[in-house]
């Protein structure tokens, strides 16, 4: 590059890998000559309400289907930190002198699935999908490139975003796992042709999938990047419950979760499986957060909503469940302990984050009689139905709520039913996330922007100054200018406005099967979803 677009974010992150006697350290068995053959059989927890990737913002679409497509830019995959970017079908790029230009060379030689060449057109008409869809189409991510003037294709080789003004994220935007390069042929016939089908130009092609059972994919031997993938394919096992998921590891049925067992599964799995498990830990960049419906009353009385966020013990709960399920640490709108996160002296006066919980719910129950709000108002809080973390956190959050007099009850709803409520505004509040693949201001705040900015915010409110904050922090060159307004963005959503109600942040635990090897954990489940990478030592 000529100039540097963004600072990467030396992310201050203990990755740790543990591996169990008889494998020796983690380096010295990832330098091992790579192996070529083999399937790779994983469990996934979830399946995809549909097969676009430009729409859904699941781990059940990604785990099996992220193998198929390639992206502009991709996270290098032997990154621990999730930082660097690399290209994947982008050869080379640059800026320009004032910022306002990105020109990207793309790759001779990239084919798709069907034998036709990716050009700088199928891009562009992928961008153009993401960052300017039509009204009959959702782009939950289209919020992150509202600096985007205009996407070009001044020939086949070349790529061109023009903005509107400099921006310090936009690369770590354009690295997106989620923005797989469609074919502009395809789209031009029909916009909504990817929600059904498959035409990728990645590693593997599409061979079945198996509603409600498995998902298989097989190597492309016209793969751009020689040599790889190493595997001859892989099966993706679709299995909701997590006892089973673990019984599958632990059998040797299924090798690996790219998403997480709890610790207590990790346990469970060392003491059975030995020296044939490999446990691999990191922070992660994913969330949970109870999101009120403002159009719904009395949730539309900023009173209630921090009645809400006030009644949570996050530092006593932060102890419990940390034990029994996969969130730990307390935190405001970044992960704890990167760059642009709240230090904790700063996070306690935040409504909901303070150590005195007696007073904070004594503000809550006076909060909620100045609003009008009966002791034993009852209203439904409605979860996704997966048991990690969703469960034990719904359970935490209704028996928090009761203790101001709230009585909730719960409604469960498998996730495309779940996502589909949130999209059309079927809920008083519902439980809600924001997973990321980068920590990146500009990709971990985008999602609370009004609702009319991004198809991502789902708490159905305008605030212009939230998001007037937002496109300052985006501009500002200065880390600590850009700091101070992340602060004042977080305030104003967590606390002056409370739209939305956070829990904790998660912690990722991977144990898999030893024969794995060639993947990297990263802070996010997002990344490294193409499996090129990956081999399988013998057994």
């Amino acid at each position: 590059m000529s100039r540097p677009v963004r600072r990467f974010i030396p992310l201050v992150l203990a990755v740790a890998a543990t591996l169990l006697p008889g494998l020796g350290p983690l380096p010295e068995v990832m330098a091992q000559q790579p192996r070529y053959g083999g399937e790779l059989v994983y469990v996934v927890g979830s399946e995809m309400p549909s097969y676009d990737g430009h729409r859904e913002e699941t781990f059940g679409l990604m785990h099996p289907m992220g193998p198929h497509y390639s992206t502009l830019l991709r996270v290098d995959p032997t990154d621990p930190t999730g930082t660097k970017i690399v290209g994947d079908v982008a050869e080379s790029w640059t800026a320009s002198a004032d910022g306002l230009t990105l020109t990207f060379k793309i790759r001779r030689g990239i084919r798709f699935h069907d034998g036709a060449a990716l050009t700088a057109r199928d891009v562009k008409a992928s961008y153009d999908k993401i960052v300017n869809p039509p009204p009959t189409m959702t782009s939950p991510r289209k919020g992150q490139y509202a600096v985007v003037e205009a996407v070009e294709a001044p020939d086949p080789q070349t790529i061109v975003f023009r903005l509107k003004h400099p921006s310090a994220g936009l690369l770590a935007s354009l690295a997106s796992p989620w923005n797989w390069i469609y074919k502009a042929d395809i789209l031009a016939k029909d916009l909504h042709w990817y929600e059904k089908n498959v035409m990728g130009s990645g590693p593997f092609t599409f061979v079945e999938h198996v509603k409600g059972s498995h998902w298989v994919g097989k190597k492309f031997a016209d793969y751009w990047d020689k040599g790889k993938p190493y595997l001859d394919g892989y099966r993706a096992i679709f299995i909701p419950n997590t006892a089973t998921r673990v019984a599958a590891v632990r059998g040797e049925r299924a090798m690996i979760e790219f998403r997480a067992f709890n610790p207590a599964r990790r346990d469970e799995l060392v003491k059975a499986m030995g020296p044939k498990v490999t446990v691999k830990e990191s922070p992660w960049d994913c969330s949970l957060f109870a999101t009120p419906n403002h159009e719904r009353k009395p949730f539309d009385d900023v009173r209630v909503r921090r009645a809400l966020t006030l009644a949570l013990d996050r530092w006593e709960g932060s102890k419990h469940l940390s034990r029994i399920t996969i969130v730990r640490d307390v935190g405001g709108v970044q992960v704890p302990g990167t760059p642009y996160a709240t230090p904790e002296a700063e996070l306690t006066g935040l409504a909901g984050f303070g150590r005195d919980i007696e007073a904070a719910r004594k503000e809550a129950r006076r909060l909620l009689r100045e609003a009008g709000v009966p002791d034993g108002f009852s209203f439904v809080f409605t979860n996704r139905g997966l048991p990690e973390p969703y469960e034990p956190l719904a359970v935490w959050l209704l028996d928090q709520w009761r203790k101001i007099g709230l009585n909730v009850t719960q409604r469960v709803l498998e996730s495309a039913t779940w996502f589909g409520a949130l999209r059309s505004g079927d809920f008083e509040v519902s439980m809600d996330g924001q997973c990321g693949y980068i920590v990146e201001p500009d990709l971990d705040l985008y999602k609370f922007l009004s609702s009319d900015r991004t198809d991502a915010s789902y708490g159905r409110y305008t605030d212009r100054t939230l998001d007037a904050l937002y496109d300052r922090q985006a501009r500002a060159r200065d880390p600590e200018e850009r700091k101070k307004l992340v602060r004042e963005y977080e305030k104003r959503l967590l606390d002056d406005q409370a739209h939305i109600i956070p829990t904790l942040w998660w912690q990722r635990i991977i144990p898999h099967n030893a024969r794995v090897r060639g993947w990297t954990i990263t802070p996010s489940h997002f990344l490294n979803a193409q499996l090129d990478t990956i081999w399988l030592a013998p057994e």
